[in-house]
């Protein structure tokens, strides 16, 4: 059988090399927050702008602000500038110019500083600069256009002014009751805008903002070149901008970009903003955005990188912050947000959280025989080990270990270990022992290069399978009975009716560790016992069961459980899935092989929608099935930043809403993962609204095991 799966991958590489995709640069938005300097600190923070150089520039009640070393600081440079108070700023369009306006004058440091401007004290607080230089100045009461070193008084609209701007040279006026364009020194009504609130132009469009959304019209007559779009993240829009990426709105709960191609990206939640009320936005010449709030700066910013960029970040990361005594850990930050404050803890699954990481280090080393990536895996799986001998019970996994007085998780669940220093958890489930049996499987195919560590990943899972057998197919935990989770019996595997997935799942992990058992130890006992369950106690027909056949079951009630209700378990399509790579790999003969496929091929036609690459390159890898554009959309949109803030989407006026459904699939598309709150693969990815404000982090793993899979089957190149 062995023989076979290396051929088998050896095929794969033939049939998949040409669909390999190139890893060619992408951009990718990641979330840059800036602070305030100590003495600006509690400044209220009014409007951002950005010069041809790419400097922010932030205007304050404090005065103006410059961007220096990811700091907000005073602008001091200019010294005859360094104590005035600007009461606006302003670039000055083709140029790119900083301009300031002050009570009684305005002026640049451009063109040798010459470009200045007297003013009435006190007369306006806005002003815009065409590339003539000519100045249009608006205050609560005045309004003026400077020209030719001479301020000439224009009429002002009976109307309060929202905003005043300049596009190709031509100044417009935004009241709360009309769109003005200047000519010939007048205000020429262009548009009706009482419900408009802010404005930014496309060519020779002018797209308007409103509480519903945006629309557009002509600069030339004021007529409506679309119709207002309603549908987008957050309707009440309070200022628009153009990049080459998209149009751009900030609103009272973050702010969106509307893509080329018509779809929404939404920036919202600790994630993404110190808080959600963006005021003000200003791109730089990269696409990058610029978000003001009243407290802070926050950038969108769109660095270039590769898949391969993004795994060399993960595994550094995992490495410098993530290794508890071989396992991967979640990290707690005392201070939310502030990973100088993070702490490793111990959680309900540290065996399962690992395998995703040993898993990426097998196929890693698989791909470039890399020995870092080698011996990665193996100090992983020493952590395995001493599961098995942290306590007493014979071939029992702990569920974990920590040193004694240091736990976090279940601390009910904790015994104490024969070494006074430590303690290990019990209750071990089959969660737990998925990521055993797939762990074994990977580390003798992969990483076991010698008799001696073949024997040495034999023994593990001898041990836990002996106990299994021994103990009436049970984990059986210190008091003696079996855990909640950790049953295989047919007695409880078969009290569950077909339509609960449990029975299926039960089965499948059941069968698969006993085939594992007998490839790696020779041992007759997994073999025999693996074919009574399956001919006497109807295993294979379980593992068959039609995943359209899994509903809500009501009435099944275990050990104060309802089993049958509620919706969709991905906590079990996780499973499941790790567990499909070791029933193939090690399948008795090529009949059963191609009866798990047929199962595999089923499971993986229902997860399709929620385009999980770790589900498509295992189906790969066994069955076959497989959807590239879906992988390949996973791991470029995976997030960069896993701290688990909380995030709301299920206001969202652009999203198509579906009926309450089973498999609790909200929307009719997929969030993009950096839009959605932080989980793991045992959470609905369809999941609106989560988090936990930021205390706590996740590692990255369920990034680097597809991602060195895809690797490992060349779906995309190296």
């Amino acid at each position: 059988m062995k023989i076979l799966c290396l051929i088998f991958s050896f095929i794969f590489f033939q049939a998949h090399f040409l669909m390999a995709d190139p890893d060619l640069p992408f951009r990718q938005p990641v979330s840059v927050k800036y602070t305030l300097s100590s003495e600006i600190q509690g400044a209220v923070l009014k409007k951002v702008v950005v010069d041809y150089d790419d400097v922010v520039h932030i205007l304050s009640d404090k005065g103006l602000l410059r961007l220096i070393d990811q700091q907000l600081v005073s602008d001091i440079g200019y010294r005859p500038l360094a104590d005035r108070q600007p009461l606006d700023i302003s670039i000055q369009e083709e140029s790119g110019y900083l301009y300031y306006l002050y009570p009684d004058q305005f002026l640049t440091n451009a063109h040798a500083g010459k470009p200045y401007g007297q003013l009435p004290s006190s007369n306006f607080d806005q002003l815009a600069v065409n590339h003539q230089g000519n100045v249009l100045l608006s205050g609560p009461k005045a309004l003026g256009l400077y020209t030719d070193g001479t301020l000439k008084k224009l009429k002002h609209p009976s109307a309060g002014i929202l905003d005043i701007q300049v596009h190709r040279g031509q100044f417009y006026v935004l009241t709360n009751q009309q769109l003005y364009r200047l000519e010939a020194d007048k205000l020429h009504p262009l548009h009706d805008t009482k419900a408009v609130s802010s404005m930014t132009f496309r060519g020779d469009e002018i797209i308007l903002g409103t509480e519903q959304g945006y629309y557009g019209i002509s600069c030339l007559d004021g007529t409506k070149t679309f119709d207002l779009v309603a549908k987008v993240p957050v309707p009440q829009i309070t200022q628009l901008a153009l990049t080459k990426d998209g149009l751009w709105a900030a609103t009272p709960q973050g702010a969106f970009m509307r893509k080329a191609e018509g779809r929404f990206r939404y920036y919202a939640s600790q994630r993404w903003l110190d808080q959600n009320e963006v005021i003000d936005l200003a791109a730089d010449s990269e696409g990058n955005m610029y978000l003001l709030t009243a407290t802070g700066l926050n950038k969108v910013a769109f660095p270039k990188h590769t898949l391969a960029d993004k795994a060399a970040y993960f595994e550094e990361k995992i490495r410098q912050r993530h290794i508890r005594y071989g396992f991967i850990a979640e990290l707690r930050l005392k201070t939310p947000g502030d990973i100088t404050t993070a702490e490793m803890i111990d959680t309900d699954n540290d065996g399962l959280w690992t395998s995703f990481y040993l898993g990426s280090q097998a196929f890693k080393y698989a791909v470039t025989g890399e020995e870092k990536a080698r011996r990665h895996a193996w100090e992983a799986f020493e952590a395995y080990e001493r599961l098995l001998s942290i306590n007493l019970l014979k071939g029992f996994p702990s569920r974990t270990f920590e040193r004694k007085g240091y736990k976090v998780s279940d601390a009910e669940r904790w015994r104490d270990s024969p070494d006074p220093v430590w303690e290990w958890k019990g209750h071990t489930s089959s969660d737990e022992f998925v990521a055993y049996i797939y762990v074994a499987s990977i580390m003798d195919e992969f990483l076991a290069q010698t008799e001696a560590e073949k024997t040495r990943v034999a023994d593990f899972i001898d041990a836990i399978l002996t106990h299994i057998i021994e103990n009436d197919y049970y984990f059986v935990d210190v008091d003696g009975e079996p855990t909640l989770w950790g049953r295989w019996h047919p007695d409880y595997i078969n009290w569950y009716p077909r339509s609960i997935g449990d029975r299926r799942l039960g089965s499948l992990h059941l069968i698969a560790g006993l085939q594992l058992g007998y490839d790696l130890t020779g041992k007759e006992i997994y073999k025999k016992e693996a074919f009574k369950m399956m001919e006497e106690h109807g295993y294979l027909d379980n593992i068959r069961i039609p995943m359209e056949e899994i509903k809500s079951t009501p009435g099944y009630v275990y050990k104060g459980n309802n089993m049958g209700e509620g919706g969709w378990n991905h906590s079990d399509d996780e499973m499941a899935f790790l567990t499909y790579w070791v029933i193939h790999r090690h399948a008795f003969n090529d009949t059963l092989q191609q009866a798990y496929e047929a199962s595999i091929q089923n499971h993986w036609e229902i997860e399709k929608p929620e385009r999980n690459a770790l589900w498509h390159l295992i189906t790969l890898g066994t069955e076959g099935s497989f959807d590239q554009a879906a992988t390949l959309w996973f791991l470029r949109d995976y997030p960069m930043d896993l701290v688990r803030y909380t995030t709301k989407n299920s206001h969202r006026k652009d999203l198509t809403f579906l009926e309450p459904n089973f498999r609790d699939q909200l929307t009719e598309e997929l969030l993009p993962a950096a839009e959605r709150p932080i989980i793991r693969f045992n959470a609905n990815p369809f999941q609106l609204d989560g988090g936990s404000d930021g205390r706590y982090e996740l590692t990255g793993a369920e990034y680097l095991l597809p991602y060195w899979m895809a690797r490992y089957y060349q779906v995309i190149e190296g």
